[in-house]
């Protein structure tokens, strides 16, 4: 790779380097934060000089343990930062009880001042929490995103990789914080740079904002079939007003017997089993990642009867929703939230 020119290199050297300030949450997930952190060391390597830097802080100071047992010792706590850095919130597990007050206030607090604020994986829900994200676009992992839209429906969540909308920023987890962090520097320093910072981490695939987190259908369920795969996406889209095999039949131009071989042959189930499934993985995602009632999650997914959805949910997952949840059925109890990666 080529080094810059000498001209250019003065030029940049003259302007001080940009700083990222990531907040470091309990349980944070180490993909997303190792994603974020080293295309900025790269940069500085290709380039052969500092034009980014970084600090690590959280509630309390001292150290922060991520989900995997590993522990970082901080640079500072919940102090007051220069309104040029740009926050990065790491989310990780229990998102919910590790959105604390203090965090809430430090990130309202430092959105007044004009701070840039992202958040990576479950970050996310701790900037829609202070009400940073509200009226903006953003994105969570798609494990989240139940509980996500329930809880804020002030923010227009997408599927995206990464959605920055102004001066807010978010990423769906995983490895899609380097996504983030290569369109960054190409804003700051030039395609070409992220390219070699790319090319240096092995990243052959950058993604946009406009690609999204999840696997295609045919994809995930290992079959490429058009019609099959038209069924299931309208199941998705379709899960608090449930439709019936003879309506998903008719839009895609097929006889209800012959859904149902389609499904038998491909998937080893009939749709309205398959369907059920979907239902239930979502009311399941919202029994642990929200506080809705058992009866708002059963409507949610499309069950008119609580008694029918606990009977259903006790079939599938040979548990009740209450003993999911862990409340034993006791009103207003907070649940801990749940993550994914």
């Amino acid at each position: 790779m080529s080094a810059p020119s000498t001209k250019a290199t003065q030029v940049k050297k003259a302007v001080a380097p940009r700083r990222f300030v990531f907040l470091l949450l309990d349980k944070f997930t180490m993909i997303n934060f190792a994603g974020a952190i080293e295309p900025l060391r790269l940069a500085n390597h290709v380039l052969g000089y500092p034009v980014y830097t970084w600090a690590l802080c959280g509630e309390g100071g001292g150290e922060k343990t991520c989900s995997n047992g590993a522990t970082f010792k901080l640079d500072f706590g919940l102090d007051d930062i220069e309104r040029d850095d740009t926050i990065l919130v790491c989310g990780g597990i229990e998102i919910q009880k590790t959105t604390t007050k203090p965090v809430l206030n430090w990130l309202r607090r430092e959105s007044r001042r004009g701070v840039a604020i992202g958040g990576l994986c479950t970050g996310s829900y701790a900037l829609a929490k202070a009400g940073l994200l509200d009226g903006k676009k953003a994105t969570i992992h798609w494990e989240n995103q139940d509980g996500f839209s329930e809880e804020f429906e002030e923010v227009k969540l997408t599927k995206s990789v990464f959605v920055m909308d102004g001066n807010r920023w978010s990423t769906a987890g995983g490895i899609s914080s380097i996504d983030l962090m290569l369109r960054i520097i190409a804003s700051d320093h030039g395609e070409d740079l992220a390219n070699n910072v790319a090319d240096l981490m092995i990243y052959s695939t950058i993604r946009t904002d406009q690609d999204t987190q999840r696997l295609s259908i045919p994809t995930r369920i290992g079959v490429r079939h058009p019609k099959l795969s038209q069924v299931i996406q309208m199941m998705e889209g379709a899960i608090e007003d449930p439709l019936s095999p003879a309506d998903l039949a008719e839009d895609v131009g097929m006889s209800t017997r012959q859904l149902e071989r389609l499904f038998r042959r491909y998937l080893n189930r009939s749709p309205k089993r398959y369907y059920m499934e979907l239902r239930l993985q979502k009311a399941r995602n919202l029994l642990m990642q929200t506080d809705m009632s058992v009866i708002n999650v059963a409507l949610a997914c499309g069950f008119a009867s609580p008694s029918h959805f606990s009977k259903c949910y006790r079939s599938h997952y040979s548990t009740t929703p209450y003993r999911e949840r862990g409340t034993q059925g006791m009103p207003g109890t907070a649940i801990a939230g749940r993550l994914s990666i």
